[in-house]
């Protein structure tokens, strides 16, 4: 007898509840809780340090869906594993818990499906305002950290992320954005991404774009890429990976190592840890 297989509905589903990963044994980190009043709640941080070394300070990889039932387990066993290996430089992750996703990864929407996903959508700019404000000073009095900041996620925090792009481009300058859900409010970050780029400073900064087998992701992301590609902007280093061989519950994992070690690769001398 065959083994069921989930239905489409039901990785939608977790997907965008962010809890359709398996998730390995957590190395070692440190949690604490911070009170933002951008968002007049508490949020749990997760925070994987690296192996002791020699260097003075790190760059820091922020992640959405960052708590021990969502995605940062998996993450910060994929930095863990490669910064022993000598393949990944060393760097912290940071992982925001959450409380309400749906809410936090989107903005406002004039699309009555996309209203109906949640009781409250459309709190991404307040989301941010709390990543820049509240969170990153926090871990910049915490830790020992280099200017250096970069983002990671998959789905409706990938959605976040090309958002923050256009929105904060200073905030970060590394970005990984994993079959970001461009169909929201009807592929507005899509359409309007020629005249957003023509705005941007000047830029140093690396993004890598990748999408599934993805009927509603496909075509806005590649979309999206063709925009980046013509506006050629100097200083956005741009790479855009279609994987038709993989799906939306699995782009994460089978890319993640790939994208971080590409994004920070290890110096000579690193690993044996």
């Amino acid at each position: 007898m065959k083994p069921m297989l989930p239905t489409i509905a039901a990785l939608l589903m977790a997907a965008l509840s962010g809890t359709a990963h398996a998730q390995p044994a957590t190395p070692a980190h440190d949690s604490f809780v911070i009170q933002s009043q951008r968002l007049q709640e508490a949020r749990t941080i997760n925070v994987y340090l690296p192996p002791a070394d020699a260097a003075p300070a790190h760059p820091v990889l922020y992640m959405p869906d960052g708590g021990i039932a969502e995605d940062f387990p998996h993450v910060a066993a994929t930095v863990d594993a490669g910064i022993r290996a000598g393949r990944i430089a060393p760097l912290l992750v940071v992982g925001i818990e959450n409380t309400q996703r749906r809410r936090d990864m989107t903005s406002p929407t004039d699309v009555d499906s996309d209203r109906r996903i949640a009781p409250v959508v459309g709190g991404s700019a307040a989301f941010r305002a709390f990543v820049a404000e509240e969170l990153v000073p926090e871990i910049e009095r915490r830790y020992r950290t280099t200017e250096s900041r970069g983002i990671i996620g998959e789905s409706l925090a990938g959605l976040f992320i090309v958002e923050t792009l256009f929105e904060q481009p200073t905030l970060f300058d590394t970005w990984i954005a994993f079959s970001p859900s461009l169909w929201w409010n009807d592929a507005a970050l899509t359409r309007g991404a020629s005249g957003r780029l023509q705005g941007m400073p000047a830029l140093n900064e690396r993004l890598l774009l990748a999408w599934g087998d993805e009927d509603n992701i496909g075509p806005h992301a590649q979309a999206l890429s063709d925009t980046v590609q013509s506006a050629a902007l100097p200083g956005l280093h741009w790479q855009a990976m279609p994987r038709p061989d993989l799906r939306h519950d699995t782009i994460y994992t089978a890319l993640e190592a790939m994208a971080i070690e590409r994004m920070y690769p290890a110096a000579p001398g690193d690993g044996d840890r």
